[in-house]
């Protein structure tokens, strides 16, 4: 089945999947179609605007659809006239009824950012760097009408380096779904029914919300240490001077505690701005961001604001 090629529906929104299809369509697999959402007002100007998907398809001539959901049968038949043999799915951002997973001869896989069961749901990366997970990874599923609960055709693992952050371990996941799809079409067999999930070993991997990225300094440092890397780069983590909001883009854990107040500025120096966490530690605010401003290293905001610090010594909101 290996020498076989396959007629693929590619299904996919975001940067995430770009990755992949370039990675298909690099490998001269047959692309008979691509589907990713409506196009989304962007900009200042709100204009609507192709996403990655879209545009990496418009200049490769591949024939690009964008159903508001497959609830209306003429969106179904659409898809089935394409007589695909396959349907690969990465971040597309809708959930496909039964009616659309049983279309393609040999159905639909996924190319989900962890290994599963591990984190199912919609941010598997960033819940990963959250939780202190050392490994991650790609898994190709086939999909049934769970989220994200199909056997496991194919998993490449990744481990998680100490300083990575969202964004980064994003990129490195991108490529790694590329390399995974890529190696498993290389070895397709329609007769690999794969690895039945342990559900019970199952985490649910919540959307990103602005509103958690809130720092509690209640809360231990090693624990906003991470969620510093994984919302960058969105939402981004943030706390308060006073009435000044601060965007904190990155940290780092120091070996040093104090009995202080959590959120108790204890040293600025060039370093960073050194703030007491619930758990007595210390942690150092190195790359911050101003509303209003650009991101800029500690020694530079406290060049033109250090103010803000000796007048409002413990940061968070105080009501």
């Amino acid at each position: 089945m290996s020498d076989q090629k396959l007629k693929i529906i590619f299904a996919g929104t975001p940067e995430f999947a770009a990755v992949a299809l370039k990675a298909l369509i690099d490998e001269g697999h047959d692309i008979c179609a691509v589907y990713c959402q409506p196009d989304r007002p962007s900009g200042r100007g709100k204009k609507l605007q192709a996403g990655p998907v879209k545009q990496l398809a418009l200049d490769n001539d591949i024939p690009v659809e964008q159903p508001v959901n497959f609830k209306d049968p003429a969106a179904v038949t659409q898809l089935a006239s394409y007589h695909a043999d396959l349907m690969v799915v990465v971040a597309y951002g809708l959930l496909l009824p039964k009616a659309v997973l049983d279309i393609p001869q040999f159905g639909c896989v996924n190319i989900h950012g962890s290994i599963l069961p591990r984190w199912r749901g919609a941010a598997p990366i960033h819940r990963a760097i959250e939780a202190g997970d050392e490994t991650t990874g790609i898994t190709i599923m086939q999909m049934d009408e769970g989220l994200d609960t199909g056997n496991m055709l194919l998993v490449k693992q990744l481990p998680i380096d100490a300083t990575e952050t969202g964004s980064s371990l994003h990129d490195k996941l991108a490529q790694l779904g590329g390399e995974a799809i890529n190696q498993f079409l290389a070895n397709f067999n329609p007769n690999n029914l794969g690895e039945v999930q342990d559900d019970d070993s199952a985490n649910y991997a919540h959307k990103l919300h602005k509103a958690e990225a809130e720092i509690d300094w209640q809360q231990a440092a090693v624990t906003i240490e991470r969620k510093v890397r994984a919302f960058n780069a969105w939402p981004v983590c943030f706390s308060y001077v006073g009435e000044k909001r601060l965007r904190v883009w990155q940290s780092a854990l120091l070996d040093q505690a104090s009995n202080k107040t959590p959120g108790t500025v204890v040293e600025l120096s060039k370093a960073g701005i050194d703030v007491v966490c619930g758990d007595g530690q210390l942690l150092r605010l190195q790359i911050l961001q101003p509303d209003g401003s650009k991101a800029m290293n500690a020694e530079a905001l406290l060049n033109a604001r250090r103010d803000w610090f000796e007048t409002h010594p413990v940061l968070g909101r105080h009501d």
